[in-house]
């Protein structure tokens, strides 16, 4: 039997600025993301009978059409004619509700792993583009790296990775809903936005100092407010010595860049306190 596997990795955005809500009822996004070495697995194989079976260790994530990574398969499915059954088993370890883009990392898995299984020679960008129909962190989730991401997040802009640092991630044991805070947001509203062009700037520089400097997320000014776990996290990360903190996605997870590895664990060990999701990870770059 045929078998493939693809790791799902973790993002993060590094700036994430929101500049108007659309007429089509998104919001027009301008954001740096890169990824991390947290990840889940996807093992796919395939069936005799024409039918789309997920498994996952995971006791507390939906195995039917309520998952990304199942509806990337009968998205897949569909488009390609493909008559051919599969299963697939998603061993997960990003936490769910977090930020972190764990169920479109999945998905885009999915997608790039039964293009293999399936034989079917789609392009990263004909990928892509299937992606951009399920969610809008999927695409950049099939490309991988660090990029600049416009529009809804679909419009994909490749630039250098960020130099090598560790990361440490804490998820409070709350649920954020994204559709919730952006649909709280007032964007006209806000006073300040990170520079897109000047995080780009540092990360070209390699200036770890100045990518720390320039981290910054609009999304805050919702989350923190409605969730103080979060900005408690966020406080005592800083207070811990991260280089720089912040919250990623519409949260709850915060994470820290820090650059000297003899600072890991006083933060892990400190943030523990706090909650029991923390993680210690290194960009993957």
């Amino acid at each position: 039997m045929n078998k493939v596997y693809e790791k799902a990795p973790a993002k993060i955005n590094l700036s994430l600025d929101v500049l108007r809500k659309r007429d089509d009822g998104y919001h027009e996004v301008e954001m740096i993301m890169t990824m991390v070495d947290l990840a889940d697995r996807l093992e796919m194989s395939e069936l005799p009978r024409d039918q789309i079976v997920l498994s996952s260790q995971a006791g507390f994530i939906p195995l039917d059409e309520k998952n990304l990574a199942f509806q990337a398969a009968r998205l897949l499915k569909e488009r390609c004619g493909v008559k051919q059954g599969v299963y697939i088993h998603l061993d997960k370890h990003i936490p769910v509700a977090a930020g972190l883009a764990g169920g479109s990392s999945d998905a885009a898995a999915a997608l790039r792993g039964l293009n293999r299984l399936w034989q079917l020679g789609l392009t990263t960008a004909q990928l892509e583009e299937l992606g951009a129909e399920l969610g809008s962190d999927i695409p950049f989730c099939i490309r991988g790296g660090t990029a600049i991401a416009r529009g809804r997040g679909e419009q994909l802009e490749t630039i250098d990775n960020p130099p090598q640092c560790w990361v440490v991630l804490a998820k409070p044991p709350i649920n954020v809903s994204t559709a919730e805070v952006y649909g709280k947001l007032r964007a006209n509203e806000l006073k300040e936005h990170p520079s897109i062009a000047g995080m780009a700037d540092a990360i070209k520089r390699q200036s770890f100092a100045d990518i720390c400097a320039r981290l910054g997320n609009v999304l805050e000014s919702v989350t923190l407010d409605r969730y103080p776990e979060v900005r408690q996290i966020k406080e005592v990360m800083m207070k811990l010595g991260a280089d720089g903190v912040l919250m990623s996605g519409s949260g709850p997870t915060v994470f820290g860049l820090v650059s000297k590895e003899s600072k890991i664990s006083r933060l892990y060990n400190g943030l523990r306190g706090f909650c029991k999701e923390v993680y210690a990870v290194r960009l993957l770059t």
